[in-house]
């Protein structure tokens, strides 16, 4: 029977329907993501507009949940930064229920960091030493120190990119000053962060998601590219990096392999990368295909195997 999961971002919907392979994996029957934008107006409060954006994705996700005969035993759903915090979550949420049937569950973000863990390790082969994972959100970023067995240490911070989009990038392009006022932001409320990887080095990053996932369409090669993860030299990062945080509106709009629903958030995602490479003194960067979902869908499919 196909399996279903709902990641409702602060940015992004997310659909996944599989079925397992019997051996722990799974094939993809639909794959699809709505660009809501639920933190639009802020993510103290999800606006009228994005409230309705984000009903109407439950819509279509419904229609095709039917389409691939999903049963409803079968459909996890969760939701994360924006429905955690948003004084109007809960009516979100019960309206999600009316229009679709789906009852998705607010997870905390040490569970998120713990799912996106899981589903990152499906996906990269992991160095022998420790990493540091990075999954920007639009409202939240997750980060976790761990190898490929054992989660050292994990926290989600309220740094996403809805987040810190509203709070500085107001000029076109952002000005030197939005970008200090960024990182001397970054620098007191990633403060945990740094505390953490002074007690466990990392030399590599690995990135899932979002701005991670425009970093591979710029640098790396389709046609050679590993399916489920990419690598990055700090030496082709950073010209991008400098591209992007000195460009216009206009300019990343006409960027054929810029996502229209990144145009805007890429510039402080980027300098929030930077500034998280500059501090943990990392050497390398992995990127993964896998993030929350799809740890998800492993936990599911182990879980239904025992």
């Amino acid at each position: 029977m196909p399996i279903a999961v709902l990641d409702l971002g602060t940015n992004t919907f997310h659909l996944l329907i599989v079925e397992s392979d019997g051996k722990g994996g799974w094939k993809i029957l639909v794959k699809n993501k709505i660009y809501v934008k639920l933190a639009e107006e802020g993510i103290q409060r999800i606006g009228d507009a994005p409230f309705q954006r984000g009903l109407n994705a439950l819509r279509e996700f419904r229609k095709q949940l039917d389409a691939a005969g999903v049963p409803p035993e079968n459909i996890r759903a969760f939701g994360t930064a924006a429905l955690r915090t948003a004084e109007n979550a809960p009516d979100f949420l019960n309206e999600v229920w009316k229009i679709a049937h789906i009852r998705p569950e607010s997870i905390s973000g040490d569970r998120e960091a713990a799912l996106i863990h899981r589903g990152v390790k499906q996906a990269v082969p992991f160095p022998d030493e420790r990493v540091l994972i990075m999954d920007i959100g639009g409202g939240s970023v997750e980060f976790i120190i761990a190898d490929r067995d054992k989660v050292y240490w994990q926290k989600s911070f309220p740094v996403g990119v809805a987040v810190l989009f509203r709070r500085f990038h107001h000029s076109d392009p952002i000005t030197p000053q939005e970008v200090q006022n960024q990182l001397q932001y970054l620098e007191i409320a990633l403060d945990d962060l740094w505390k953490a990887l002074k007690q466990f080095p990392c030399p590599t990053l690995i990135g899932a998601s979002g701005t991670f996932d425009v970093i591979d369409l710029f640098l790396l090669d389709p046609k050679t590219k590993p399916e489920l993860y990419g690598h990055i030299s700090l030496q082709a990062f950073d010209p991008l990096r400098e591209m992007l945080i000195r460009s216009t509106l206009a300019e990343r709009k006409a960027m054929p392999l810029l996502p229209d629903e990144r145009v805007e958030m890429v510039v402080v995602a980027m300098v929030l990368i930077q500034y998280v490479l500059q501090r943990s003194n990392i050497r390398e960067i992995y990127t993964s295909s896998y993030a929350l979902k799809e740890g998800m869908l492993a936990e599911i499919l182990e879980v239904s195997s025992e």
